[in-house]
């Protein structure tokens, strides 16, 4: 079974948006911190989405 697209992209938007965050917090960044957050968050909303088209499926 593969899993739904929107999970895979879900997933590496939070993955990118944790990295956006973190290094926002190291440099001092606000702007890239919140930017990190809302990809994070975003990337969350997809995969639940994906999810949702994946039990769907079955």
């Amino acid at each position: 079974m593969t899993m739904d697209k929107d999970r895979v992209a879900g997933i590496a938007k939070q993955v990118s948006g944790s990295v956006k965050e973190t290094a926002g917090k190291v440099s001092g960044d606000a702007k890239l911190e919140t930017e990190g957050k809302t990809e994070k968050a975003t990337g969350k909303i997809q995969n639940a989405v994906g999810g949702l088209k994946d039990a769907l499926k079955k």
